[in-house]
């Protein structure tokens, strides 16, 4: 029976540790391409407007929290929801991802880490206490942020999230979360 029991325990130790070792950095396309095209991408011009527009709402912490654990609370898509897909920058994002198979979602953040506009429901609504926020925004200092490659069981392929700063002119005001496929990286 100790046998049994060392085996299970040696067995336990090996699965929770080949989950730490399956984590993959991305590839370097995925690099090249975060530092190249997405980075120019914190710049367009309906999403720059979309963030400032959010941004001078003046909404407290407190605010986005309450609203985090209501969206967390919701199943399915409530009308606060859809209204950030069918806002012109929601509608501006589908385009951008229809045009790059690679694109599974992209998501904008304002000042906070609350979000803006997104082509698929975000898990929560508040990103400000999430390494995809904190390290993109990055006390408004702005850096590209890449999350390690992790299998997505909804889409059925390797996504890594890449976050980079919106900026409005030399000033950042917010970040943009793009999930990618990597094997559809060119």
């Amino acid at each position: 029976m100790r046998k049994i029991v060392v085996l299970l325990m040696v067995c336990l130790f090996f699965i929770c540790m080949a989950e730490t070792v399956m984590a993959e950095s991305a590839p370097q396309k995925v690099v090249d391409l975060a530092n190249t095209e997405l980075v120019q991408m914190g710049t367009d011009p309906v999403i720059v407007s979309a963030v400032k527009a959010e941004n001078t709402k003046g909404k407290t912490l407190e605010q986005i929290k309450a609203q985090d654990e209501n969206w967390k609370a919701t199943a399915g898509i409530a009308d606060y929801m859809q209204a950030m897909f069918d806002s012109e920058c929601g509608r501006h994002l589908r385009g951008i991802q229809n045009g790059a198979d690679f694109l599974a979602e992209i998501f904008v953040m304002d000042n906070q880490g609350a979000n803006v506009a997104m082509t698929d429901k975000t898990s929560d609504y508040w990103q400000g206490d999430e390494a995809k926020f904190q390290k993109s925004y990055n006390n408004g200092a702005g850096g590209v942020f890449i999350d390690e490659v992790e299998f997505d069981d909804s889409a059925q392929a390797y996504l890594v999230q890449v976050s980079v700063p919106v900026k409005a002119g030399g000033d950042v005001i917010g970040a943009i979360t793009f999930g990618i496929d990597v094997d559809k990286v060119q």
